[in-house]
């Protein structure tokens, strides 16, 4: 399940909300004021899916027993 920022209209607090995708905003309240104007928000996110072929080579070489004496 995703997680979806919301603004709410009346005080401006921002939060996050782990709902199902394509659900909207209704029956939600602000934590702050205990209102139900909000709004959902454009949120930017971060991949761990950038790594190169060589850095991830040299992970596995570092934790697959390289030098730890079995043979």
């Amino acid at each position: 399940m995703p997680i979806y920022e919301y603004q709410c209209l009346d005080c401006g607090e921002r939060f996050e909300v782990l709902q199902r995708m394509g659900a909207g905003g209704e029956g939600l309240t602000c934590p702050q004021c205990r209102k139900s104007r909000v709004t959902k928000q454009f949120s930017t996110f971060a991949s761990g899916a950038g790594s190169s072929p060589s850095a991830t080579a040299s992970a596995a070489a570092a934790t697959c027993g390289a030098g730890s004496g079995f043979r």
